[in-house]
């Protein structure tokens, strides 16, 4: 499947483990608020620790991101260890899911290529 497929079609709702390796389940769209999923290929490597980081202090920092107006959720192929290693280190307020069968990526269309992932784009549904 990829990831155009699903333009204008609202997102699959997915169930995957979190950094404490309780079951999460992600239904976007369904608590009336903008949710942002956000998939990296390596917890700890240097772009995606930038990439969650920013996450992080947009939430704490601008208005649009704060708890109650989106939800941000974070994916990637790392164990649940792993994980809980690299959400603790950063400090990482919201939920880091960990997708070891690939499940969420095939979901959603995440493709694996230069630095793990490829072919990704930002899609924008205001539903």
């Amino acid at each position: 499947m990829s990831h155009r497929s699903l333009i204008g079609k609202p997102a699959p709702a997915i169930t995957l483990p979190n950094y404490d390796g309780e079951s999460f389940t992600l239904t976007p769209g369904t608590k009336g608020t903008p949710t942002v999923v956000f998939f990296y290929p390596k917890a700890g490597s240097y772009g995606c620790t930038k990439e969650a980081c920013q996450f992080r202090d947009a939430i704490a920092e601008k208005d649009t991101y704060k708890p109650g107006k989106v939800e941000v959720v974070g994916i990637s192929p790392d164990s649940v260890e792993k994980q809980k290693v690299f959400v603790e280190k950063n400090k990482l307020t919201y939920p880091v899911l960990s997708d070891s069968k690939g499940e969420a990526a095939k979901a959603y269309g995440v493709g694996k290529g230069l630095f793990g992932l490829a072919d990704v784009a930002r899609v924008t549904n205001s539903h």
